[in-house]
């Protein structure tokens, strides 16, 4: 009888490979997510996040602009279909369902 593969599983902890075998559940070997590589140039580094933060405060500003404005877009799209809906009625009528049609 030929012996069982093994599972390869990924831990979602800290996202290590193990090889599993089958027949016993038993962790055959390990093997740890690779590190990043360390930080070289401390300056650029301090730069990158700074730009990160940046690029987070555009995002949040964005963001609440939007949801500042979202009230009267609503408002506009609601008079735009009411005035859509006075001046054709017949799109009033609810469609029928095809299982309908019958």
């Amino acid at each position: 009888m030929p012996a069982p593969s093994l599972l390869s599983v990924l831990c979602p902890c800290c996202q290590a490979t193990l090889k599993v075998d089958p027949a016993t559940g038993v962790v055959i070997t390990h093997k740890e997510k690779e590190k990043p590589a360390p930080i070289e140039d401390l300056g650029a580094a301090v730069a990158k996040l700074r730009q990160e933060e940046a690029a987070r405060g555009e995002k949040f500003r964005k963001s609440f602009e939007e949801e500042k404005n979202r009230k009267d877009v609503l408002n506009r799209k609601f008079d735009e279909l009411f005035k859509q809906a006075k001046e054709d009625p017949e799109s009033l009528t609810p469609r029928r369902k095809e299982i309908d049609w019958d």
